[in-house]
């Protein structure tokens, strides 16, 4: 009994084991990363600036510089930030294609809210009518009896719209399902393109601007080996300018007589019948 008391109870230590967390886990590789990046967009930057002229560094900067304007014709807006009026035509960027080209086509016609789409409406008016000269403004408003009075009949007044670009003032007349300018598909004029001429010749006598006379058709829905509408166009502007002289408008007053054949529609659909038209342009005389 006395060996057994003598023995000593063994002693259990434990060990508490803490393992490492691999160089402080993954955040390390986040920063290396991101350091990594901004080295290679510095390296990038200067071979950028050493493959660059000074003059594309210049418009590199003006870009990146807020109070340098992008575009040097771009509008400003009063009030409280400063800059011009952008409802003004004087500050309008004016590089776009709109209704003050040479020859503008009805999709890039400066048309206003009606799109210029409804053939039975006048032109729009949207536009500066200080563009023309008095003696044009005068032609249009007896054409389209804006003054009041119209010397055009109403079932001749339906054919006529009009209007500006800086070529001049362009008085367009058009086909209508029941009432053609034309005999079918050829350049024989009917008796409303006879007196829609007689018109538009008393209307020239009020002014000395020369004339243009341009002839536009429609699309063919099939594709023809021998297109006629190069011929018919330009045949039809012939022929209006033929009628116009018979009624006594002056042998020098045409400036030119041009077929486009359907290359510039008035409206998207390139086969409707608002396509076959003529345009009497009456010239500005700084053209």
């Amino acid at each position: 009994m006395a060996e057994a008391d003598d023995r000593v109870a063994p002693v259990i230590k434990k060990k508490k084991i803490v393992q490492a967390d691999g160089h402080h886990g993954g955040a390390w590789k986040v920063a290396y990363a991101d350091f990594v990046t901004a080295m290679m967009a510095f390296f990038l930057l200067m071979w950028l600036l050493n493959a660059t002229t000074e003059k594309q560094r210049k418009g590199i900067a003006d870009y990146f510089t807020p109070t340098i304007a992008v575009n040097r014709v771009s509008g400003g807006g009063d009030g409280d930030f400063g800059g011009d009026s952008i409802f003004t035509e004087e500050t309008l960027a004016r590089n776009g294609a709109g209704a003050r080209n040479r020859h503008p086509t009805q999709s890039h016609a400066s048309a206003g809210p009606s799109g210029g789409m409804d053939s039975s409406q006048a032109s729009s008016d949207n536009r500066d009518v200080a563009d023309l000269s008095e003696e044009l403004q005068k032609v249009e408003e007896i054409l389209l009896g804006r003054s009041g009075e119209s010397e055009v009949a109403d079932e001749l007044l339906r054919h006529i719209q009009t209007r500006v670009t800086d070529e001049g003032l362009i008085v367009e007349i058009f086909d209508l399902e029941d009432a053609r300018l034309f005999e079918g598909e050829t350049a024989e004029p009917t008796q409303l393109l006879s007196d829609l001429a007689t018109v538009l010749v008393g209307a020239a006598d009020l002014v000395v601007n020369d004339l243009a006379i341009e002839g536009h058709t429609h699309a063919r829905p099939i594709v023809v080996a021998n297109a006629p509408v190069w011929d018919i166009t330009a045949d039809r502007a012939n022929a209006m300018r033929a009628l116009m002289k018979e009624r006594g408008l002056g042998r020098t007053r045409v400036d030119r007589v041009t077929g486009h054949a359907d290359r510039r529609p008035a409206v998207r659909n390139p086969v409707s019948l608002r396509n076959n038209r003529l345009e009497l342009i009456f010239l500005s005389s700084d053209v």
